[in-house]
């Protein structure tokens, strides 16, 4: 192996990590969140849940392909127009050993409640060592192409604005600040996404969902000046672009019958496509105030598509047209506006002066199988307790607090306390 298995950090390096800043975990949506917002004439179209029988799921191109059986145990099924998604084990894997964690439909009751009421989720995240957590939606996708797939746009419409209102006002509405709201955009129309940005901004939302490489999703590229009014009112507001791995939606592959490890490993090379081309687009240096925050990416990938990219754009200048877009080293724009995610990646950390301490967060990935809970500071102790406090203090919360403008204290009192 590469890593090492993971063994006990000493109790001196949990200690110095403080109370975390999560940027990267996952909300199971209550079954009301959309029954209990969306006019009577849609409740029956839009998202509700149905206790069905289970059916064959099988994963295809990062998407679940099933539809309810005929006999069996009743599970929770999402319906959603003609869409049939049920709800699954591996993503509400949290308290269950890995052997248990099977690609199979489950009900609520089969959940941590922290998967889903927020009040359990501060619970679970007072056990975990974690102050804040940003989540992002399980349902509607990462960046909320569910309802850029749907069939009525006006109900689709309708869908956003219902998940940022419950996001907003139940999910985070009464965590004190601790449940910090990540919404969505109606990514079929710029104009409506801007709107939503600066209607979300008016009530203190500071982070909005985006796909890594919206071309994937059918959607106009960055370089094509389509999205440039959502990417200015994401400036104005300091609205800070969140794009978590997979919200592109096509998984790679390396062979056709290989496994799905293998998709798994592989899939950072969405985020290594994405980074070059925002580091390309002029989009950073057209929008210098604009943030960027890779989730659950990792970061030891980061330094070699920095120092390639800023040869390539010295190097081949004369025909690869590396300069057309950004007058600067393309590295300049990912330092001044990009922020990325890690919890498994000690590579990364080896290599932090290359990355950039000041570009990097940490995240649990909660309730996800990945996820590290309930040792979340044991697993950054095992990876970066042995740095400077100033850098771990960086790297737990100070970097992310200064990101998304929370109301915290960026350092620690020294001892991780």
């Amino acid at each position: 192996m590469l890593v090492p298995a993971p063994t006990e950090p000493a109790d001196d390096l949990v200690a110095r990590i403080p109370p975390i800043v999560d940027c990267d975990a996952h909300v199971v949506e209550p079954p009301d969140v959309w029954t209990a917002r969306l006019p009577a004439r849609y409740r029956d179209v839009g998202p509700h849940v149905e206790m069905l029988p289970a059916g064959t799921v099988k994963l295809v191109d990062a998407g679940y392909v099933e539809e309810p059986g005929t006999d069996g145990p009743l599970v929770a099924w999402w319906c959603y127009e003609d869409k049939r998604i049920s709800v699954k084990r591996t993503i509400a894997a949290a308290g269950f050993p890995a052997d248990e964690v099977e690609l199979r439909s489950i009900t609520y009751d089969d959940m941590r409640p922290g998967c889903w009421q927020p009040a359990a989720r501060l619970a679970d995240m007072d056990v975990n060592g974690v102050e804040a957590q940003l989540c992002f939606p399980n349902l509607p996708r990462f960046c909320g192409q569910l309802f850029l797939w749907g069939k009525d746009r006006e109900l689709a419409a309708l869908c956003v604005q219902a998940y940022n209102d419950w996001m907003v006002e139940e999910w985070c509405g009464d965590s004190g600040g601790r449940l910090v709201p990540l919404c969505l955009v109606p990514l079929w129309d710029v104009e409506a996404a801007v709107a939503e940005v600066r209607r979300n901004a008016e009530r203190g939302v500071r982070a909005v969902a985006f796909s890594e490489l919206p071309t994937y999703l059918g959607l106009p590229s960055i370089y094509s000046g389509e999205w440039d009014p959502f990417f200015a009112a994401c400036q104005e507001t300091g609205t800070v672009l969140c794009m978590h791995i997979g919200s592109g939606t096509k998984t790679p592959k390396a062979s056709p019958d290989s496994p799905d490890a293998v998709a798994a490993t592989i899939l950072v090379g969405n985020s290594i496509n994405s980074l070059t081309d925002w580091l390309y687009s002029g989009v950073l240096h057209r929008f210098p105030g604009l943030k960027l925050l890779y989730a659950e990416s990792q970061i030891g990938w980061i330094p070699y598509v920095l120092q390639r990219a800023d040869d390539v754009w010295e190097t081949h200048r004369g025909w690869a047209d590396s300069q057309r877009h950004c007058p600067e080293p393309p590295s300049t724009y990912y330092y001044r506006q990009v922020t990325s995610c890690f919890f498994k990646d000690p590579v990364g950390v080896e290599l932090l002066d290359k990355v950039g301490e000041a570009n990097v967060v940490f995240e649990t990935d909660y309730p996800h199988q990945d996820g590290t809970w309930p040792h979340s500071r044991e697993a950054a102790a095992r990876q970066f307790g042995h740095l400077e406090q100033r850098v771990i203090d960086r790297i737990a919360r100070g970097n992310a607090i200064e990101l998304l403008g929370l109301d915290l204290p960026a350092r620690s009192g020294g001892d991780g306390r």
